[in-house]
Order: structure tokens, then C-alpha cells, then sequence
């Protein structure tokens, strides 16, 4: 009897156990915590007569967004609002880390050149952005781009229906449809079994040391897919040209200043960063793999591209990762220049609503399913690039 009444006692020595039962306690206190914090909020924001819920998201917003990467216009739903803000917060992310991810990488290799111009410009250019405000250089680049170029009245034409002025740059745009969509969807899926493709035959050319001719199999897993729903879904290619009017340009696609603005400031901003983080990797590679490179008769850009850097990513992904965390949570500093982002519109909402709680929550869960979507992709990116331990 006292072996089984004291079997309960003898679990709580067991470290795996009191592993679970603390997470288990400490998850029921956020719960609790979080319930308690609801509950309270509800009951004073009943006390006031302030309406709650998400039920505004099927009322009309009635604004305008200046721009959108999908169809929007003043009578659709704040729903639709909100999704033209994510999609315009996705979009500057993602032309923004591949900017700072492109400058990045040439100027960190740029800072172990021999050349020393080159390394010192190299150098200069990472301190001169790395420890300025990124706020300050977003006011900056949007400064310039409004004082530099002319008013849409007497906008410049580098190229035939072409328009750059203080208003942007407007260039031909294609009338899209949803056969369009299919056609983009096909680029994808072509693009990604082209890589596939090559990195199979990558492997069998390792496996059996015979370098067998795979451009036309790459080729065809490229063109295929799109040449395929062109045939299928026969989208129309009809240009939508711009026209030139006497105070403002109707029709193509513009790229407004504030977008312009804060891709330079996010992608410049982040790039010096990155820019350390290769130059480190490239420094934790021995310099024995240097001479080795060499003496099999590899150049110097040959030995940077098949033996240093893929060594090197296992070094530069862990932080990586950090820098495009930040460069996506820092676009959220676009409600300073005018850029219509998430938080721009989710303001823009609140104002109108009185709904702050809502409108914060929504635009939290945003940037954090963004942020584990991206922190989910590079860990397993840095699992394929890491060293597998024999």
C-alpha cells in the first residue's frame, strides 16, 4: 500500500515528467492569464457602449488605397482593405530582401578584396548605412525622389510611353485576368521543376562521375508548364498603354515614390548588414580550401563560387534569418512616408470603426504567422546547407 500511495511522489523525480508538468502549468497560466484579460476588456468596452466583434470586415471601408497589387476600390469591404494592405507588406518585403540580399552578398565580398578602394569604399558604404536610423533614410530617399524629378505635368519620357516624374514611374501594364493568374501559376510551377530537374542531375552527375548533357530536360521543365496553360486557358495580351494628361498620367502601372522609397531604405538599410554577416562566413572558411582550390587550377571568382561560399552558408543562414525577420517587421515604418501597408490601412480602419482592439489584433497575427513562415523556411534551408555529422 505505501509503494503505490507514494508511486505519485516518485513521478515528480522523474525528469521527463516534471518536464510536461511544467509546460503543461505554465501553458494553463497563458490561458488563464489571456482569458481573464479578455474577459475584462469585453466587460469594460460593454460598459461603454463600444461595439466589439469582427463584424465590420463585410462593411464597405470607403477610402481609397493609392496603390494595390490586387483589384480594390473604395465600395469593397474592409476584408478586402486589410488584404490589399498584406499584400502590399508582403510584396516590399519580399523586393526588399532580395535587394539586401543581392547588394549584400557583393559588398561583403567586396570588403576582402585585395583592391583596397574597393575594400575601403566597401567599408564605408556598410558604416555610413548600418549606423544611421533607418526612419532618417526613409525620409531621405522619399526627399529626394520628390525634389529630383518633375511634376507630372512635365514628366520625363526616357522610353515611348514611358512617364518618370515626382509621382512615380508609370510604364505599360497588361489588362490582367484570371487566365493570366493560371499562366503565373504555371511560371512558378515551371521554374520550380526546372530546378528539381537540375538538382537531379546534379546528383547523378556526383553519383556517377559522368557529366551528362540536362539542358534540354531543364528546358523543357521551364517551358513546358507556361506553354502549356497558355494553350489551354488562351488569356488575351491586350497592353494597357498610359496617356498623358494635363495634370495627371491615366492607365499602365505605376510605381508610386512612397514604394520606391521604402524599398531603397529597407533593401540598402538591411544589405549592410547582411554584407557582415558574408563577410564573416567567408572568414570562417580556411584558408587551406583557398590553396586547395587553387592548386586544382580553380580561379579566384571559381573558388568563391564552388568552394568558399557553399561552405560558407552554414555560417551566414543562422543570421540571415534575423536580418529578414527585421527587414519584414521594418515595413511597418512605411506609415511614415505615406506607403499604404498593413498598418497604414489597419489605422485607416480603427479611425473609421472605433475598433482598435480588433484592428491590432489582426495586424499582430499577421506579422506573426509572417515571421514563423519565414523562420520555418530558413531552418530548413540551414538544415540542407548544414554539415551532417558521420
Amino acid at each position: 500500500m505505501a509503494s503505490s500511495a507514494s508511486s505519485p511522489v516518485r513521478l515528480l523525480y522523474d525528469v521527463r515528467v516534471r518536464a510536461v508538468l511544467y509546460q503543461v502549468v505554465a501553458v494553463a497560466l497563458v490561458i488563464g492569464v489571456g482569458l481573464y484579460l479578455f474577459g475584462n476588456v469585453s466587460r469594460k468596452l460593454a460598459e461603454q457602449n463600444i461595439a466589439t466583434g469582427f463584424d465590420y470586415l463585410s462593411r464597405p471601408a470607403g477610402f481609397v488605397i493609392s496603390q494595390s497589387f490586387i483589384r480594390y476600390d473604395s465600395g469593397d469591404t474592409y476584408a478586402r482593405a486589410l488584404l490589399v494592405g498584406i499584400f502590399n507588406t508582403i510584396w516590399v518585403s519580399i523586393f526588399a530582401v532580395t535587394l539586401s540580399t543581392l547588394l549584400g552578398l557583393i559588398v561583403g565580398i567586396a570588403r576582402l578584396s585585395r583592391n583596397p578602394l574597393l575594400a575601403f569604399l566597401a567599408l564605408i558604404y556598410v558604416e555610413a548605412l548600418r549606423n544611421v536610423p533607418l526612419l532618417l533614410y526613409l525620409f531621405l530617399w522619399y526627399a529626394l525622389i520628390v525634389a529630383v524629378f518633375p511634376p507630372v505635368r512635365e514628366a520625363w519620357q526616357p522610353l515611348p510611353e514611358v512617364f518618370l516624374s515626382n509621382g512615380g514611374l508609370i510604364v505599360p501594364s497588361l489588362r490582367w485576368s484570371s487566365g493570366h493568374t493560371g499562366v503565373l501559376l504555371a511560371v512558378i510551377a515551371g521554374i520550380a521543376l526546372a530546378f528539381f530537374a537540375a538538382s537531379r542531375l546534379r546528383s547523378r552527375r556526383v553519383a556517377s562521375g559522368q557529366n551528362q548533357t540536362g539542358w534540354p530536360l531543364i528546358l523543357a521543365a521551364l517551358l513546358g508548364p507556361p506553354l502549356l496553360a497558355i494553350l489551354l486557358l488562351q488569356p488575351d495580351f491586350v497592353i494597357n498603354w498610359p496617356e498623358k494628361g494635363r495634370f495627371r498620367i491615366t492607365g499602365g502601372v505605376q510605381v508610386t515614390p512612397e514604394f520606391t522609397a521604402l524599398l531603397v531604405g529597407l533593401g540598402l538599410s538591411a544589405s549592410a548588414g547582411i554584407a557582415e554577416i558574408v563577410r564573416a562566413g567567408i572568414l570562417s572558411v580556411g584558408r587551406g580550401q583557398w590553396e586547395a582550390a587553387r592548386a586544382v587550377g580553380l580561379h579566384d571568382r571559381q573558388t568563391m563560387r564552388l568552394v568558399v561560399l557553399p561552405q560558407a552558408l552554414r555560417v551566414i543562414v543562422p543570421p540571415l534569418t534575423s536580418s529578414y525577420l527585421s527587414t519584414f517587421k521594418n515595413s511597418s515604418l512605411a506609415i511614415a512616408i505615406g506607403y499604404p501597408d498593413l498598418v497604414m490601412v489597419s489605422n485607416t480602419t480603427m479611425n473609421q470603426t472605433g475598433q482598435a482592439i480588433e484592428g491590432i489584433a489582426i495586424f499582430m497575427l499577421v506579422y506573426l504567422s509572417m515571421s514563423i513562415t519565414i523562420s520555418l523556411f530558413m531552418n530548413w534551408y540551414n538544415a540542407r546547407v548544414a554539415l551532417v555529422e558521420r
